[in-house]
């Protein structure tokens, strides 16, 4: 049997109710745990400010654990912003939390743990992690509701050997009665889809705010290239969106295409933005267990999108064709595409275009 004492534990701390209670939950499993927090950014963080870095360092010394601040706002600036503007002017829509996670949360942050002596690092995550024949696996959180494995599809098999995820196998609400009933006194989390260093729904805006390299305002235009209105800046538009765009029709009209190289906004009705297959490029494959030939699974092309059936074939060099067996609306180049086979995360790659 292992003996956890011996096993340090850096568990990444925001002063929330997730990384509150797993502090406790790790410290009743009998590991020995310190907290460390990363300070990502100087400016707005809906998660990493100074009074969450405050709250954590006080939860830590209730709990008479170690607490450690790391400034990793360059690398998060480098890794995480400078690559969601330039995905943004680039025409895609970019999933920066999985960038995140993969070079900040158990990449600089890690290294960072190991060199204060951990042998692990722990956080919040709704997910699941197994290790069976000597291979690791990543698993869908038990709470379908709050499970997180799409954002850690991008993890290397050596990332998730280090990693432990308290809260996996516990729903959301036993998590919140857990921290309730330890007196774990923590910030209510702040649940959205959005990032966490722009406010919602401003993510243009943040653009323009920072970047010399947009383009400005150009056409909006129909599938045969029908001038019909103009736009704020192809950074303000995602594939699938209907709100916010200023053109009357006579029928619901959606984005289904960003022309960035001529600065140019495609629209059409909602037919035109469903799609049956898709290109998906730079593959990260758990485990390696499915790099190569065909097979079916199901995935995610967002986060919270219903799995989709679909059939896979691998062509090498990181890309794959994915026919989906219905059309999936709003298929969009620049998100994350997530393979499943049941709860298991097979890997997951970049969407990139339509398999013409």
């Amino acid at each position: 049997m292992t003996d956890n004492k011996k096993i340090v534990v850096a568990l990444g701390m925001s002063g929330g109710v997730d990384s509150s209670a797993a502090a406790s939950i790790l410290l009743d499993a009998g590991y020995t745990v310190l907290g460390i927090t990363a300070r990502m950014t100087q400016e707005y963080s809906r998660c990493c400010a100074d009074v969450d870095i405050e709250r954590a360092a006080k939860l830590c010394e209730r709990l008479g654990i170690e607490h450690h601040i790391v400034d990793l706002c360059d690398d998060f600036k480098r890794d995480v912003i400078d690559y969601f503007m330039s995905g943004y002017i680039g025409g895609e829509t970019p999933s920066p939390c999985v960038n995140c996670n993969r070079y900040i949360k158990f990449g600089t942050l890690l290294d960072a743990a190991i060199e204060l002596g951990a042998d692990k690092i722990a956080t919040g995550h709704y997910v699941r992690v197994s290790s069976e024949s000597g291979k690791v696996r990543l698993l869908r959180g038990v709470d379908g509701s709050k499970d997180q494995s799409y954002f850690l599809a991008r993890l290397k098999a050596e990332q998730l050997e280090r990693a432990i995820f308290p809260l996996g196998d516990m729903l959301k609400s036993e998590v919140v009665a857990y921290a309730q009933q330890h007196e774990l006194v923590a910030r209510k989390s702040r649940e959205s889809q959005e990032l966490c260093f722009v406010i919602e729904g401003t993510h243009g805006d943040y653009i323009d705010l920072r970047s010399f390299e947009t383009k400005g305002v150009g056409d909006v235009v129909t599938a045969d290239g029908k001038k019909v209105g103009e736009h704020r800046g192809v950074h303000h538009y995602t594939v699938g969106q209907r709100k916010g765009l200023g053109i009357a029709m006579g029928y619901p009209v959606y984005v289904t295409g960003i022309d960035a190289e001529n600065n140019r906004v495609v629209i059409g009705p909602r037919e035109d933005v469903m799609c049956d297959d898709m290109l998906v490029s730079d593959m990260n494959w758990i485990g390696d267990e499915s790099g190569s030939g065909a097979f079916d699974a199901v995935c995610q092309i967002r986060y919270q999108h219903k799995p989709a059936a679909c059939s896979v074939v691998v062509k090498g060099d990181g890309l794959c064709e994915v026919k989906f067996a219905e059309p999936q609306f709003a298929v969009t180049p620049g998100q994350l595409a997530v393979f499943y086979d049941g709860d298991v995360v097979l890997g997951g790659g970049w969407i990139f275009g339509m398999n013409d």
